[in-house]
């Protein structure tokens, strides 16, 4: 009998991005770093995120209190954490951002980066985790993270999720790569001119990690849900108080 329908592009979850190797070249980990701000700005949509999800929480959360703060779960080398503060001031909303990464080779280069004022990076001290954070009972009125999700493992789904809900006063945002077929040949073309890093490589097995919708679902913290987004990108948001 059918046991149902075979999925033809099933999630690797065995796969590994070069980028996660402790032994990867230093230099071209450096390029990914430097070269995911470009890429980030081209297609994860952050921008018309921050003007339609995000700012509108900020800016009610700093009327109240005289400061917004975001947290930015999975910062890489930075690039989302330094866009957003920079959005942040044009736009007239105080903003304290904390980046938080666990690797301190992304900490690293981030430290290098030219970094508007509002931005801290942690991660490389104690007590700096998300479960860490959330134990101390730290709040945050934003919590986002970027192509953090397909990193996870699907027993980590969960715990992941409720822990920066947990964090998030306000809002929490997940975006994402969503797992198709077409996605591949398409970033397999757009990612020619990365030249150098692990861009290209590892933006293919990004895809192939990547989670479908149905998929997070059933991971989902009260009151969150999951859209997609465009062909190749998904959002996991639960949004708390109205701004």
């Amino acid at each position: 009998m059918n046991g149902g329908p075979v999925d033809r592009f099933p999630r690797a979850h065995d796969l590994r991005e070069r980028m996660d190797d402790p032994a990867c070249d230093p230099e071209r980990l450096a390029a990914t770093f430097a070269q995911f701000g470009l890429l980030n700005d081209l297609l994860s949509g952050w921008r018309a995120a921050w003007r339609t999800v995000l700012r509108p929480h900020a800016r009610a959360a700093a009327e109240a209190s005289g400061r917004a703060t975001l947290l930015d779960v999975g910062c890489g080398g930075g690039d989302l954490a330094r866009r957003l503060a920079r959005w942040a001031a044009d736009d007239g909303v105080p903003l304290q951002v904390t980046a938080l990464d666990r690797d301190p080779r992304a900490l690293a280069f981030a430290r290098t980066r030219p970094t508007p004022t509002g931005v801290t990076y942690v991660g490389d001290g104690p007590g700096e985790d998300v479960g860490d954070l959330r134990a101390a009972g730290r709040r945050f009125d934003l919590v986002v993270s970027n192509h953090v999700l397909h990193h996870l493992a699907e027993a980590d789904l969960a715990p992941f999720l409720a822990a920066t809900d947990a964090l998030a006063a306000r809002a929490v945002l997940h975006d994402d790569l969503i797992r198709t077929p077409f996605a591949l040949p398409a970033f397999a073309v757009f990612s020619l001119p990365f030249r150098g890093s692990f861009v290209r490589v590892d933006g293919m097995r990004s895809i192939r990690r990547a989670w479908r919708p149905p998929e997070l679902a059933p991971h989902l913290p009260p009151g969150a849900h999951v859209r997609r987004r465009g062909a190749f990108r998904l959002r996991v948001l639960r949004e708390t108080e109205a701004p």
